[in-house]
């Protein structure tokens, strides 16, 4: 058993234990479900008494009485008649019970003490493997029966759990270094975007900070495209509906779209996606073999109806701006452009400190096909063509995405750890034989026959918005020179001193530097704090010293102060730094 698999069975009992401290509290509860997450666990339960926070502390009492008992954990596969005799006092195991019962699943049934539970397993074999002083419960939620609002709202009780306390306590030391990091506190404070009640959640407003970010971070990944062949293109934000039936988008992402009529009684869509208007400027004029591959590149918003309770700061919005790119190639071009996406990827992220990034294969649920476009043989092929694809490029510790692949195509996608620990999903790269089928892209090959081609889905940032939340958060806020929206504070130290300052001021703007000139009423040394507060990557001072030489004194913000230069000797140190884009 790998540490992953101990793992994930050691908060798989918590849960077990979880529901039992549950019962103790309120003998006639409902069962929800106890799934693992990617740092404990959860339990949904429907009360004939609700719990509160203060409630908590009596749960995890009664799961450290049960830990230290060394209860056994077994389990065994029942029929559904069983089945139904052990859960007939739990409505929603009930409706599971028959659920899986139909799909043709084996039943099976767990006990620890006298609790059993319709799992599917997974679990310790005895409570004295799992520490008392590992786990913690953090918090008391609604959530929907099987996140229908149809349905009846739950109590979910939330848990962090790990093999050991350590662990454990090194966790919850990150979570507090995390609540420092908030995207949507630092935001705020270095005024780079704003919410508004009267525009919506889930819809931030850019400030000329926060566009400065968004801006450079685009033509950066803009230059590395240009180099490798890409063309700008251009599309609207809505669509007459038939463009997504003809995709296969509309059937299957309906719920998902903003639906606009007109006054003539049309249906259309705000854009969630950009493909399906790419398809459309593929095939509006005919390809041979000498066209390919064709690359599409384009920064634009598209929309997605999220349930309000899912939107949170700059990570899930309504309207979310991806630096979007479509490849149109022959089979034969597949690995040259996926692998030209792979190392702009790879250079972009290193940019942050990103290294070592990881791939999860992104691939479809046989057990649901139904979710998916196309045909099972379809599906073999491209999946093939990317297992292939990282074989060659040297990744064999790949993360098995088992139905996460987009409902076209199946997808590499990158995993990074940022500075404090945490894993982020971050670019991807999409592989589609599924749209060009449906829109019937072609080209003529070198026989003169019609030949369908494939498409490449990438998206360096993913979202900017999303992108931007975990950039924040990894640098917590203190932006490199090249990328902070203010790269340098000039400071006088009194009045005598501002008009060098201001010349000084001039010739850095003169050479696009972004200079904020702090010449105010504040004392020396609230000024030299609100830079700090800023988060400015240098600081000028400018006393009776640097007007008589003709120098500046410069600070680093992360390296302290580094001295006099000339202001040629400033100019060639900014210029260097920005054009390496040195962290």
């Amino acid at each position: 058993m790998d540490k992953n698999e101990k793992l994930h069975n050691i908060r798989h009992t918590f849960a077990h234990l979880l529901a039992m401290a549950a019962r103790e509290f309120d003998p006639n509860v409902k069962m929800g479900i106890g799934p693992v997450t990617d740092d404990g666990f959860y339990y949904d339960f429907l009360f004939t008494k609700a719990p509160t926070p203060d409630d908590l502390k009596s749960f995890e009492k009664s799961m450290r009485k049960f830990i230290n008992q060394k209860l056994v954990m077994t389990g065994r596969e029942i029929t559904t008649e069983e089945g139904v005799k052990l859960f007939a006092s739990q409505p929603f195991k009930m409706e599971l019970l028959h659920e899986y019962a139909e799909e043709g699943k084996i039943l099976t049934a767990y006990t620890l003490g006298d609790f059993t539970d319709l799992c599917k397993g997974g679990h310790v074999t005895n409570t004295s493997e799992v520490h008392a002083d590992a786990f913690t419960l953090t918090r008391i939620a609604g959530a929907y029966w099987r996140s229908d609002e149809k349905n009846p709202m739950l109590t979910r009780i939330y848990g962090y759990a790990f093999e050991t306390k350590a662990e454990l306590g090194a966790y919850e030391t990150m979570l507090e270094e995390a609540k420092k990091r908030d995207h949507r506190k630092l935001g705020k404070e270095l005024g780079l975007f704003v919410f508004s009640d009267l525009v919506g959640a889930g819809l931030p407003l850019w400030t000329p900070k926060g566009t400065i970010l968004r801006e450079l971070l685009n033509d950066y990944v803009w230059s590395m495209r240009k180099k490798k062949g890409y063309q700008k293109v251009t599309i609207p934000h809505i669509t007459k509906k038939e463009l997504y039936q003809t995709s296969g988008h509309w059937d299957k992402y309906s719920d998902d779209l903003f639906k606009v009529r007109t006054r003539e009684d049309r249906e259309y869509a705000m854009k969630p996606m950009n493909c399906p208007h790419h398809t459309q400027i593929f095939a509006a004029f005919p390809k041979s073999y000498r066209d390919m591959p064709e690359r599409y590149a384009e920064t634009t918003m598209v929309y997605r109806d999220e349930q309000s309770g899912e939107l949170s700061g700059l990570s899930r919005v309504l309207a979310i701006t991806q630096d979007d790119a479509h490849v149109f190639c022959r089979e034969n071009q597949i690995e040259d452009e996926v692998f030209i996406i792979w190392d702009i990827i790879d250079q972009f992220y290193k940019t942050f400190g990103f290294a070592n990034l990881r791939v999860r294969f992104s691939r479809h649920d046989p057990e649901h096909f139904e979710k998916y476009l196309g045909t099972t043989e379809v599906w073999k092929k491209a999946e093939d063509a990317i297992l292939s694809l990282m074989k060659k490029r040297g990744v064999t510790d790949y993360i098995d995405g088992k139905g996460e692949a987009a409902i076209y195509g199946p997808k590499i996608d990158f995993i990074a750890k940022d500075s404090i620990g945490r894993t982020q999903q971050i670019a991807t790269i999409q592989l589609d034989f599924n749209q060009p089928l449906n829109f019937n892209l072609t080209c003529t090959n070198e026989k003169g026959e019609k030949e369908t081609v494939v498409m490449i889905h990438c998206a360096i940032m993913g979202s900017i918005e999303r992108f931007l939340s975990v950039i924040i958060e990894h640098l917590g806020g203190n932006f490199p020179l090249w990328l902070s929206p203010i790269q340098v504070a000039i400071v006088p130290i009194g009045e005598a001193h501002y008009a060098y300052a201001k010349q000084v001021s001039d010739m850095l703007e003169e050479k696009d530097i972004r200079v904020k000139l702090m010449h105010d009423n504040d004392s020396l040394g609230k000024r030299i704090r609100n830079v700090k507060l800023e988060r400015i990557p240098y600081t000028i001072v400018i006393g009776d010293e640097e007007v008589g030489n003709k120098r500046v004194t410069l600070e680093s913000r992360d390296n302290g102060k580094i001295g006099q230069l000339s202001i040629d000797e400033l100019l060639a140190r900014f210029a260097k730094e920005i054009t390496d884009k040195a962290r």
